[in-house]
């Protein structure tokens, strides 16, 4: 099964980092060209090029991508997603339901219990479902602070030439992080848009090449995670998502084509707390 990288809270504590997320460059213009990085840049943050999956953050047991080191920023290339206001009620409905048989499952980034807002679907739709998402467009790893300005040039200059296009996130799915510690349900892209988002993973992945850093999934899965929880319950998890997404099929409560949709018009990039645009496609743009 795809194994999805938890991207949530890995950062340093670098007093250069500015501490609201949302900031963006003045600029987003990619450069006409850049010369490859020095090969210090290409360096991985450690010899071996290896990730310590082992050491646990003591925040709700989660556990993290690699450990924390001096000088090193959580890199993660993403999509920005909101979910429009008419497939909320549906979904939190849902949600709702899943709820109920299945316990322990968080909201993603806020790490609210479900528990504490499945009596109440307005609080479902604006904690849970109205906040931004992302699909992610490569793995979240460790790069070093002179690597930053290299990593988001290169970035820009792969990815400047994006034009609109619609995503159709289909279906609910499950997934399971690498070490089996956490289980995701999530929202999977299989149709309209897949391909588009196939080749902006394929430009990633040439950047992190260079950076020698591992490239994203053979066979990536794009899709958005709204909840998660400890330990792998994928096998109880999946059998209620299908069976629920059955029944609210049948009764009409839920659209056989997708769940809901959205267009695609930016690609950012996080790095420790700060983010950067790394392309818009303009508003004239088909």
């Amino acid at each position: 099964m795809e194994a999805l990288r938890a991207s949530y809270g890995e950062t340093s504590s670098d007093s250069e980092i500015d501490s609201d997320p949302t900031h963006l460059p003045e600029s987003n213009k990619p450069s006409s060209t850049l010369p490859l990085p020095p090969l210090d840049l290409l360096r991985p943050s450690n010899s071996s090029g290896a990730f310590d999956c082992s050491l646990q953050n003591n925040h709700l047991n989660r556990v993290r991508n690699f450990p924390h080191v001096e000088g090193n920023f959580a890199l993660h290339v993403y999509i920005p997603v909101s979910i429009p206001l008419v497939p909320r009620k549906e979904l939190s409905l849902f949600l709702r339901r899943v709820t109920t048989v299945v316990p322990g499952l968080h909201a993603v980034d806020v790490d609210i219990p479900f528990n504490n807002l499945a009596h109440d679907v307005r609080k479902l739709e604006q904690v849970v479902l109205g906040r931004e998402f992302h699909v992610s467009l490569g793995r979240t790893v460790p790069i070093r602070v002179h690597q930053r300005e290299t990593m988001v040039g290169m970035l820009r200059q792969r990815l400047h030439s994006q034009r609109r296009y619609w995503i159709d996130f289909n279906k609910w799915e499950v997934f399971v992080n690498d070490d089996r510690t956490r289980t995701f349900l999530s929202i999977e892209v299989t149709t309209r848009g897949l391909a588009e988002i196939r080749k902006q993973i394929l430009a990633v992945n040439e950047v992190y090449r260079l950076h020698n850093l591992p490239e994203f999934y053979k066979d990536p899965r794009p899709h958005i995670s709204v909840a998660w929880a400890l330990g792998d319950i994928s096998d109880s998890l999946k059998r209620v998502i299908e069976e629920e997404t059955k029944r609210c099929i049948i009764n009409g409560e839920l659209s056989q084509k997708h769940l809901f949709t959205c267009k695609f018009s930016v690609i950012s990039c996080k790095i420790g707390k700060k983010a950067f645009e790394v392309c818009k496609v303009q508003e004239d743009q088909g």
